[in-house]
Formats: structure tokens, C-alpha cells, sequence
């Protein structure tokens, strides 16, 4: 299976903003584990990031030419707002996972809003830098 995992704003800053929230292990240690996680199962990965909207619609749109078959997306602070990013996403009939590092319900209010989530098949939320392999099983079928 080919996947697409892309990452919004600031999430290139795993492991230098607010640990707290987002933990210790930084953006290499995900990417490393995501193509790790990918090249053992035997799919195809790529991992985009953009801090920039424009980046991030123009990459979905691609997918829709590339052969991608199943896409993860963190769109950061897009989630809340970007409606750009939202019509993106529903113009292709591609599985689609939202996850999230933290547990968006658990913070400032402003952040239990996603514009990103309806046009999805699903969403993860608050299980770390997990809720990506977890939503990787549920694209590719494992269980």
C-alpha cells in the first residue's frame, strides 16, 4: 500500500516544543519509525511536512495523480480553521486518518474543533506518537 503522512505547522518541532504536551522524541524519530514501521510491513511511505497551507493542499492534490492509497494527516493548528485544507481533503475519495498528538479535548477550547475531521474516514487523538501506527493498521487492514 502506498501511504501519504503529512505534518502541519510546527510539528517539524517534535521534541523542542512544549514536551510536556508533545513529548521528548523529536520529528526524526517519527519519520524514522513511520518508514521503519512501513518498509517491515512492506508499504510504501512518504512523510511531508509543510509549515505553509498552500504546500500542504498541493500535496493532497498530488495524491490524487500519485497512486496514493491511504492518507495520515496532523494538520496542526490547520485542524481548527483551515477550510482550504478541509475542502483539499474532500475533494479525493482517499482514506483519510486525522490523529493528533495530544488529546485536543483535554486543551484550550479553541482546539476541540477540527474543519478537517468530517471530510475524514477517521481520527486519532491523544495517544502520542503512537496514533500513527495505529492509524497506519487501520489504512492497511492489520489489525
Amino acid at each position: 500500500m502506498k501511504i501519504l503522512v503529512m505534518n502541519g505547522p510546527n510539528i517539524n518541532f517534535l521534541g523542542i516544543r512544549e514536551k510536556g504536551i508533545y513529548g521528548t522524541e523529536d520529528y526524526a524519530f517519527l519519520v524514522t519509525a513511520l518508514k521503519e514501521k512501513a518498509a517491515k510491513e512492506g508499504h510504501e511511505i512518504e512523510v511531508f511536512q509543510s509549515n505553509y497551507e498552500g504546500a500542504l493542499i498541493d500535496r493532497i492534490q498530488a495524491a490524487y495523480q500519485d497512486g496514493t492509497e491511504g492518507i495520515i494527516i496532523n494538520p496542526g493548528a490547520f485542524t481548527h480553521y483551515s477550510y482550504a485544507v478541509r475542502d483539499a481533503l474532500a475533494s479525493i475519495e482517499i482514506p483519510k486518518i486525522e490523529v493528533h498528538i495530544s488529546n485536543v479535548h483535554k486543551r484550550e477550547e479553541f482546539r476541540h474543533l477540527s474543519v478537517t475531521a468530517p471530510v475524514c474516514t477517521g481520527q486519532v487523538v491523544g495517544l502520542g506518537l503512537k496514533g500513527y501506527a495505529l492509524a497506519m493498521d487501520y489504512l492497511t487492514g492489520r489489525k
